[in-house]
């Protein structure tokens, strides 16, 4: 950390602390560093005792910035730079990778940061691959997020390669976040549950998402995919473990149900607009997942909503 660090470098933190909950035990030992290891002042002023960095041996390094760039000293990047050939990962949180690439880091590899600085990174660095649509990018030892809350995702990489898959999806669920950004408001996203991990299943999901009201066939779907339609539903059923149409339909009702809790439309609106077609039929699939009518789930919700 650096003086004035914004305290949103500390959300990651957050995600370790709900790791070891889940391991049920202190898989992660957290501490926090600074170039001399005196009291720093956050960007509310808060002040937070810290340790030196360079005295002792990290197994991940996790470089956190202020709401500004502020040129590393010197000292910060001659530390960093020696603590790469030592240390197993490297990150950045936002707009730290400007002290990164300070260090050399980042030279030859893919990054990325918060948008509004992305091009400017691009521009002073150009060695750097910079991608400006990436929450985070694994580049071998070396890690950057996006801006603010990205750097809850990066964590919760870095945990799923520390602890598999499973725990690192237990621990989004802890911490009421979403695994991977792929859109929905409720606090168990269907995106989290189907988990994609090639980029054309996830495209097809995106693309579902955006086009709920439509019919969504198979056949559109491996379009949006580019590929068959068997070889579609092959692959998405081996990453997802479920098949399309199950999953569209998990899709529907998680749009449906926050629309519910969040909304005043008309049930009969809100099955038309999320592909259920009407509104028995979004009733069934309801019941049959949740066990409760719309119509109970809404009362629950907002009890003088209108029906």
């Amino acid at each position: 950390m650096q003086p004035g660090f914004s305290v949103m470098s500390f959300a990651p933190i957050a995600a370790f602390e709900a790791a070891n909950i889940v391991a049920g035990e202190r898989f992660y030992d957290l501490r926090i560093l600074s170039e001399r290891g005196e009291p720093l002042t956050n960007s509310l002023g808060w002040t937070i005792n810290t340790e030196p960095l360079g005295e002792d041996r990290f197994d991940t390094l996790m470089v956190g910035s202020g709401p500004e760039l502020v040129p590393p000293s010197p000292r910060t990047v001659a530390l960093l730079r020696d603590a790469l050939s030592s240390t197993r990962r490297i990150s950045s949180i936002c707009i730290a990778a400007f002290t990164l690439a300070e260090a050399g880091i980042l030279d030859g590899r893919r990054a990325t940061t918060h948008w509004s600085y992305a091009e400017e990174l691009g521009r002073r660095f150009p060695k750097i691959t910079v991608e400006m649509d990436r929450i985070f990018i694994a580049d071998g030892p070396v890690w950057t997020s996006a801006g603010m809350t990205a750097g809850i995702d990066l964590a919760l990489g870095l945990i799923e390669r520390d602890l598999g898959k499973q725990a690192a999806q237990r621990t989004a669920r802890v911490l009421v976040v979403h695994h991977r950004r792929a859109g929905g408001q409720s606090q168990h996203s269907a995106m989290l549950q189907l988990d994609a991990k090639s980029d054309r299943v996830q495209i097809a999901l995106a693309f579902a998402k955006q086009n709920l009201r439509e019919p969504l066939t198979v056949e559109q779907l491996a379009e949006a995919a580019r590929l068959s339609p068997r070889q579609f539903s092959r692959v998405f059923r081996t990453e997802t473990g479920l098949s399309p149409a199950k999953a569209i339909e998990n899709l529907r009702l998680e749009a449906a149900r926050f629309m519910l809790e969040q909304g005043r439309l008309p049930i009969e609106e809100i099955a038309r607009e999320t592909g259920f077609g009407d509104r028995e039929r979004m009733r069934r699939s309801f019941v049959r997942t949740f066990g409760e009518s719309p119509r109970a789930l809404r009362n629950a919700a907002h009890p003088l909503a209108t029906i």
